[in-house]
């Protein structure tokens, strides 16, 4: 009855189903909740403030081709991220920029932080932190380390669970110093929300004759892996299967469980205009949360209240969400087996943070979208 099942209705998901449903494909798409969207649905709460259930998500991308695409979908309105940190009681832009050495050191000193950055990065817009602390500089590198304390370490090691010293140094190297005043979180070409909100992108994506949706339908009870074939409910599936969910899930964890880390969401209402003065506020050093999200500067709501998230990191223990990898070594090495596994399933294919055991951008797993459905005929 259908040419490709398709697990999960995130963008990944979503985008796929779309793509081959204009291919005149007929789509089954299966997801074990009751909306479509994946992390990015929404809801409006007791306020009347549209909040992402699943913690904020923001849309950004220097891609013209995903930024084009979405627009068949929905209406966007221009939106540049900010993020303040709270660094030793003062709200600072983050990434640190030159906004931020001046907030947090005297004059004379903020001056000479300065004078030397652009000393000894005259061509650069930004630098990352790694750069800093391994400079033969004194100022620069006791700036790097002040920058990686206050800033990096701490939140890392909260959002992670991991000891400091065991930070891997390529994580370290994607944290960047702004050398300017741009205090944008983003530096994309391309910055946008929703006007309507992500669920009218996703109903409109899989609004085809193509394309039929089984929600609350866990995937783990009606596909299976016998004999490296695909069967949907208990009979033989020769047609594509799209997988968008735990790649150790679907080969019933044969190799051991992949971990990841979770989080915990603390929604709260407020009877005020706004609670922080800024979108997100980071949280990275004497707190157990990470950050406050504030939605009404997301969704560009006017009323009189507001509502916030707090989010606490916490291990993904099977019954809570797991939102990220882990990438290790260890981990990674398992993630391969699993890899290995899957790629002799000639009609089997794996797409999304949780299939491919990797972090994905919103706009990033959207052009793997796009890969797949081109490799479905």
């Amino acid at each position: 009855m259908y040419d490709v099942i398709i697990v999960g209705a995130g963008f990944a998901g979503s985008v796929i189903a779309n793509e081959l449903a204009k291919k005149n494909k007929k789509v089954l798409i299966l997801d074990k909740r009751s909306s479509v969207g994946g992390n990015m649905y929404e809801e409006t709460d007791k306020n009347g403030i549209k909040i992402h259930k699943y913690g904020p998500h923001i849309f950004h991308t220097n891609s013209s081709e995903v930024f084009e695409y979405l627009n068949k979908y929905g209406e966007w309105y221009f939106y540049e991220h900010t993020v303040l940190g709270n660094i030793d009681g003062n709200l600072v832009p983050i990434p640190f920029n030159f906004k931020s050495i001046e907030l947090v050191f005297n004059k004379e000193k903020a001056d000479t932080i300065k004078s030397k950055l652009m000393e000894h990065y005259p061509d650069k817009n930004k630098v990352s932190i790694l750069d800093l602390i391994s400079h033969n500089d004194e100022t620069i590198r006791s700036f790097g380390d002040f920058v990686y304390e206050k800033v990096f370490a701490n939140y890392t090691a909260k959002q992670w669970d991991i000891n400091v010293k065991d930070i891997d140094a390529s994580v370290i190297n994607r944290v960047p110093v702004i050398l300017g005043y741009d205090s944008r979180y983003f530096q994309d070409k391309y910055q946008f929300m929703p006007k309507n909100g992500y669920n009218e992108i996703f109903t409109n994506l899989l609004d085809s004759p193509n394309i039929d949706i089984g929600l609350n339908t866990d995937a783990a009870n009606c596909i299976q892996i016998k004999d490296n074939k695909i069967f949907y409910k208990g009979k033989q599936f020769k047609g594509e299967l799209v997988y968008t969910g735990q790649i150790d899930e679907l080969f019933g964890f044969e190799y051991g469980k992949l971990p990841y880390r979770s989080l915990r969401f603390v929604f709260e209402n407020y009877k005020m205009n706004y609670f922080q003065p800024s979108s997100v506020v980071n949280y990275p050093n004497e707190h157990k949360y990470t950050r406050i999200t504030e939605f009404k500067y997301l969704t560009n709501q006017l009323c009189d209240s507001t509502t916030t998230l707090r989010e606490y990191p916490q291990k993904y223990d099977g019954n809570n969400i797991p939102y990220y990898s882990i990438a290790n070594e260890e981990n990674n090495i398992l993630y391969e087996q699993y890899r290995n596994r899957a790629i002799i399933i000639k009609n089997l294919h794996m797409c999304g943070r949780l299939a491919e055991y990797k972090y994905y951008n919103m706009d990033q797993v959207i052009l793997r979208a796009f890969e797949i459905a081109k490799e479905i005929n």
